[in-house]
């Protein structure tokens, strides 16, 4: 089974004042989050799309999702304290509610990246079969800097093996599940992004090409700038 793991437990503090977290603002007629899951439901090789929101807003989400009529292929889980307990709650759900066999693979995904694309995931799903586990990115195009005090630089690394991460991340559910579990709950502090477990245990991530435009909407600045991305997109497609 292949299932999407939608990350939506944040409130979006960045975002600023809003009525909503930032996953339930529009940037079309419809909710960024329900952009986002279209992608995943019209995927043939998707099964089972698992949405992780925080508690408080799970009625709301339920509501959302019948208002939009996906509730045959969605499914709704409360998220965890951080992204990676977050992934764990989605992955729990999936075992207790439809078992887990060892070549079952979850591609995890944020809920503000709506403009992910049919091949990015069609990438994650095949590159995940035969590697276990992938990143999608880009190439980095501006130089890197490193500071380590926050001053002064520390390192400039060569740009010709930098990357920008983005998501989906995707993995076979069991082997995470069971990586994830030997760390110390002072590594499961540390590290916040379920590929650099992977790093540090020593196992091959595939890196999958992402698209420059698969932005994530953190801030005003970048709800400003999907609406306008919409926007031509309408105005090339008329």
């Amino acid at each position: 089974m292949i299932y999407a793991g939608i990350l939506a437990g944040g409130i979006g503090k960045r975002m600023g004042k809003t009525e909503l977290p930032k996953q339930f603002l529009t940037i079309t007629e419809k909710p960024i989050i329900i952009n986002t899951l279209e992608q995943f439901v019209i995927n043939s090789n998707v099964d089972k799309v698992i949405v992780a929101v925080p508690e408080n807003w799970l009625n709301y989400t339920i509501d959302l999702i019948k208002e939009y009529k996906y509730s045959d292929k969605i499914e709704i889980t409360c998220g965890g304290k951080d992204r990676n307990d977050t992934i764990m709650q989605i992955c729990k759900y999936i075992e207790e509610k439809f078992g887990l066999k060892d070549d079952d693979i979850i591609i995890t995904h944020d809920a503000v990246r709506p403009f992910l694309t049919q091949r990015i995931i069609n990438d994650n799903i095949e590159a995940c079969k035969q590697y276990g586990a992938t990143d999608t990115v880009i190439q980095a195009t501006d130089t890197i800097v490193e500071s380590v005090d926050k001053e002064l630089i520390s390192n400039i690394p060569n740009r010709e093996y930098m990357y920008q991460g983005q998501t989906p991340q995707s993995f076979k559910i069991k082997e995470l599940m069971n990586i994830y579990n030997e760390l110390t709950e002072d590594e499961k502090n540390i590290l916040t992004d379920a590929c650099k477990i992977y790093a540090i245990k020593n196992k091959n991530v595939k890196l999958v090409k992402g698209e420059i435009y698969n932005i994530k909407i953190t801030t005003q600045y970048d709800l400003k700038l999907a609406k306008m991305m919409v926007k031509i997109k309408g105005e090339e497609d008329a």
